[in-house]
């Protein structure tokens, strides 16, 4: 409708200027007098409706962002009853919501009358002037009648100019807001990236050999991670493990270059990683978060998520290389069970083992789990290290936890405090270092044996 108002308006303005000035043009300088009055309004309301239009779009997302929070903290606000509190902010946000919109209806309410009213002015000018000319003789009934036709064929378009120019306005600031978005350039510079072909098999699949060397990263002004240099060798399991903000998830997500390092460099199977596509990097990562996540869809999809070719018999035996194929089989619709936004209907147990069993799925050459097991019981946790060990047999395994008795078979563990490797080794060079190390698995024995009791 826009596009066919600005058409519509332009060729009949056009057009019936050409016919008024064929009639008598003297005549149609003073009717269209009123036209840059009409044009300075035309200015001020456009930058009047972007404004307030770019300031609601704006609140709008603040509304959404607020709501959206409180639906899915709705257990948080329920537990510390903050019901009546969110709802009192939520009114005072819509109260605000609806100034701002009543602001640009003043806008638009007060704009139409007006343009009717400078249009109108060249009708009265015209049956001022015209009419006196047609009373002198200079002008006949019939030039003056066609003449008026045509002015008020211009009343039109002049008031419709008002509804484009606020459309045209609206789709401005939101066309503006996506590329905004659209504009944002990836955080992982990956412009130098190409596949790689290696001696494991004509897609290039990697062997699994990690190095950091000298390898840093920094939030801001923190850092996380300092002067990490270690080797994994393909096939073999490293374990990970430390105080709470010691940098280990950090690490595990430099792997898959979900975030870039700022200092040093990582190498797979000998190339840095900046050199591997990302497509082809991460098509051979099985990567399991702190925070599981699962889609609003069924558990067949959630855990085949990643690996369209997978069929039914091939998800259920990931499920239960997950310990959690009885789970989904003791739902009422098994597999066919929608788990609702974000896993809602899941334990925490039940979403970790999900994910767990998605990265399975795929069969990677790198497994990396961060503290994936730790909303399961130990014999839980058991039954699936059971598992995992003869799959991570052939894998090159980032294994990280909190329990000792998680990473007690890894084939090197290394410690982590305040981004810094502090000690390293197998569990009984560890153990026998004395050190924060033993100290912990001395702390787990003795709260097992207590729990045991």
């Amino acid at each position: 409708y826009g596009v066919r108002g600005i058409v519509e308006t332009a060729l009949i303005f056009v057009f019936s200027i050409c016919m008024m000035c064929l009639v008598d043009w003297e005549l149609s300088l003073w009717v269209l007098t009123p036209l840059p009055l009409m044009s300075l309004f035309i200015i001020r309301m456009a930058s009047l409706v972007h404004t307030r239009f770019k300031a609601i779009q704006e609140y709008f997302g603040e509304m959404s962002n607020f709501i959206q929070e409180n639906v899915s903290g709705i257990r948080v606000v329920k537990a510390f009853v903050q019901g009546p509190a969110q709802s009192d902010e939520f009114d005072t946000l819509n109260l605000e919501y609806l100034r701002r919109n009543n602001e640009l209806i003043h806008t638009r309410a007060v704009y139409r009358p007006l343009s009717f009213l400078i249009a109108s002015l060249g009708l009265g000018l015209n049956l001022w002037l015209g009419g006196a000319a047609v009373i002198e003789g200079r002008l006949s009934i019939g030039d003056f009648v066609a003449f008026n036709a045509y002015l008020t064929l211009l009343i039109r378009p002049i008031s419709y100019m008002g509804w484009v120019i606020d459309r045209f306005q609206r789709a401005l600031v939101a066309m503006r807001r996506i590329n905004e978005i659209l504009s944002i350039d990836a955080e992982i510079d990956a412009s130098d990236a190409e596949r790689v072909e290696t001696d494991t098999g004509s897609e290039g699949t990697p062997r699994g050999e990690i190095e950091f060397c000298n390898v840093g990263f920094s939030y801001g002004e923190m850092a996380a991670l300092q002067q990490i240099d270690l080797k994994v060798g393909a096939g073999t399991t490293l374990g990970v493990i430390g105080r709470v903000g010691s940098g280990k998830t950090t690490l595990a997500r430099l792997i898959p270059r979900l975030i870039e390092a700022t200092q040093g460099e990582i190498l797979l199977d000998g190339l840095p990683l900046r050199k591997w596509s990302l497509d082809q990097l991460r098509q051979h990562i099985g990567y399991v978060a702190q925070v599981p996540f699962l889609f609003s869809t069924t558990m067949a999809t959630n855990v085949a998520y990643g690996d369209a070719q997978a069929d039914d018999e091939q998800i259920r035996q990931a499920a239960d290389e997950a310990q959690v194929h009885s789970d989904i089989e003791a739902f009422e619709h098994g597999y066919q069970t929608i788990v609702g936004e974000r896993g809602v209907t899941l334990s925490g147990g039940q979403k970790q083992r999900s994910t767990l069993a998605r990265a399975l799925l795929r069969r990677p050459s790198i497994l990396i789990l961060d503290d994936a097991l730790s909303a399961v019981d130990t014999n839980t946790e058991t039954a699936i290290l059971g598992h995992l060990r003869r799959i991570m047999a052939q894998r090159t395994t980032i294994l990280i936890a909190h329990r000792i008795s998680t990473l007690r078979d890894a084939d090197h563990i290394i410690v982590l405090d305040e981004g810094r490797i502090l000690e390293q080794g197998t569990h009984d060079e560890l153990v026998g270092f004395d050190g924060f190390y033993a100290d912990l698995a001395r702390r787990q024995q003795l709260a097992a044996e207590l729990d045991s009791l």
